[in-house]
């Protein structure tokens, strides 16, 4: 499958202080690739990089095949970028702004892709508005929209759901799931929400502190843990559920009176279910909760690459 962005051996620093250090990474073409990390991991400097406003070090970064510091413009022509964090002119309206990005793209009857792009992500009634009265998810929407602009082949994306509401976060991350569909766009996408990156994203690359940690599908690092929480329920003494769970060196914490938190592997709850029908202790409600994408960033986040 074709490689759209191919990383090898990215290095930045700043003075004495490595941002990125010596990371290789690709995306092929109609694939979402989740770049995790905790704050101060890279994720930001490597985005930069891609973008050419930062200058690398050492390294190079190819997009469809052709060096990107020598094909620079045709490189740019060809993907965008949207961030949540991102700012357009704040004294023009948010049609002027995105007419304006329209122009330098070159695009074909304007008006009619910011209309469509616009009534998909609900702004039609903003485009009169000036760019700086807009509130933090309306700017995180047209940010979206004049990325769209182009039709890009590969669209990096940072924190793009950030300051939105639930029902237009996710009308957002169906349009990225229809746009890989139908067109077969490649997604660079960071995010701090682990079940957003779990729903869009075919694989993840961890950094944590310049470098690549954990590179992988979601599913397969969440099966690196091996622990499963079981959250019982039940109606007997608090003292007697101790003592049980005590007996099969389980690692427990009450949560009150009546509900006990369990992590244990996977393979035992059964076991350990079947068990307390023995004793005087009623199970009233079960609630398995297996890894997440989430317990490895927190693995990482606290210093533990190996989970």
């Amino acid at each position: 499958m074709q490689n759209i962005l191919e990383v090898k051996n990215l290095t930045k620093k700043f003075g004495q202080f490595t941002a990125v250090d010596n990371i290789s990474f690709s995306l092929q073409k109609g694939e979402v690739l989740g770049l995790l990390g905790p704050n101060g991991a890279g994720k930001t400097t490597t985005i930069h990089l891609l973008l050419g406003l930062t200058l690398l070090n050492s390294g190079k970064i190819l997009y469809f095949g052709k060096d990107f510091l020598t094909h620079k413009e045709y490189c740019l022509q060809k993907i965008n970028f949207s961030s949540a964090f991102n700012t357009l002119q704040g004294r023009i309206s948010v049609l002027d702004n995105l007419l304006v990005f329209a122009y330098l793209y070159g695009i074909k009857n304007p008006k009619k892709k910011i209309l469509e792009l616009c009534e998909y992500f609900e702004i039609s009634d903003l485009l009169s508005s000036l760019y700086w009265n807009l509130s933090s998810g309306e700017k995180t929407r047209t940010n979206i929209v004049k990325s769209l602009l182009n039709d890009p082949e590969l669209l990096l994306m940072d924190e793009p759901t950030a300051s939105l509401d639930p029902d237009i976060a996710d009308k957002t991350l169906s349009f990225i799931e229809s746009l890989r569909e139908s067109k077969k766009l490649s997604i660079l996408y960071t995010s701090h929400d682990m079940n957003e990156v779990t729903r869009v994203c075919d694989r993840v690359v961890f950094l944590d502190h310049g470098r690549i940690v954990m590179q992988d599908t979601p599913l397969n690092l969440t099966r690196q843990i091996k622990t499963t929480r079981l959250q019982l329920t039940f109606d007997g003494k608090k003292e007697e559920m101790e003592e049980y769970l005590q007996e099969r060196k389980q690692q427990y914490s009450f949560l009150n009176n009546y509900i006990v938190s369990i992590e244990t592997d996977e393979k035992f709850i059964p076991h350990l279910i079947f068990g307390l029908t023995k004793t005087n202790i009623r199970i009233t409600d079960i609630d398995v909760k297996k890894p997440t994408l989430e317990d490895v960033f927190i693995q990482i986040a606290r210093g533990g690459h190996s989970v």
